[in-house]
């Protein structure tokens, strides 16, 4: 794999020091430049993009949450503060990690090895043949237990986050996917697939009943999130009644 350029972006002179000095320890990671605020690095990124961003939440002028919104093909990150209470937030932006201060330096390399994992993926990905995704619409791309899977969408029960992996539950086995919950949502195709809850997303066709704030798809029982609720109400009301609900 090729090295990894990565920025670090944080203005606390001390944290500054030992990112430098944990990224010289890992073989593989190359440190481009360090910054003290967002704005400064962001003028060094426009004429030099990097892999990996150690991106500081707390920062001066504009946060760390916010400058990456601001950018339109982000690098991966991974966020360092001294506040626990940002990681939702961290892992929401599709943060690589989120390290509260102060980390180990196995801590570190625990969130780096992500980052490298994370990449590995991207290029194994690019490396498939040309088109190779679309000679079938119908299915996912996936990749586990070191081999690479073509799963039909007919045959997904319901995908489910866990941490950082995402589980895609079929009849006959349920494969363990190192991907964000958000990747693997914008994958799908809307209108087939419908998120149910912030930890689940079903096919629509699989619906069997729906029961108080539960889905119940071959047996196995769904949660409904409060906030996906309308959504999912509105497809039991387009289906047909002479179909059942949802249309099946």
């Amino acid at each position: 794999m090729k090295e990894v350029r990565c920025l670090v972006i944080e203005d606390e002179p001390l944290s500054q020091d030992i990112l430098a000095k944990y990224i010289s320890g890992i073989p593989g990671l190359l440190l481009a430049g360090v910054f003290g605020d967002a704005i400064s690095a962001s003028g060094f990124l426009r004429e030099s993009p990097v892999d990996l961003v150690f991106l500081d939440i707390n920062l001066p002028v504009i946060s760390g949450l916010n400058f990456l919104k601001s950018l339109g093909h982000p690098p991966m990150v991974i966020f360092t503060t001294a506040y626990s209470e940002y990681a939702v937030d961290g892992f929401e932006a599709d943060a690589v990690d989120y390290l509260v201060k102060p980390f180990s330096f196995e801590r570190f390399l625990k969130a780096v090895n992500k980052a490298f994992d994370r990449m590995k993926n991207s290029m194994q990905a690019a490396a498939l043949p040309a088109g190779n995704e679309q000679e079938s619409p119908g299915s996912l791309i996936l990749r586990a237990d070191k081999k690479v899977h073509r799963i039909n969408y007919p045959d997904i029960l319901y995908l489910e986050a866990s941490g950082d992996y995402v589980k895609v539950h079929t009849a006959a086995r349920t494969l363990v996917v190192y991907e964000t919950f958000r990747n693997m949502e914008q994958q799908l195709p809307p209108g087939v697939f419908i998120r149910v809850h912030k930890s689940f997303i079903v096919p629509v066709n699989r619906i069997n009943y729906l029961e108080g704030n539960r889905l119940n798809i071959m047996g196995a029982t769904i949660p409904i999130g409060l906030v996906y609720r309308e959504e999912v109400l509105k497809v039991f009301k387009k289906a047909d009644p002479a179909k059942g609900p949802a249309g099946i």
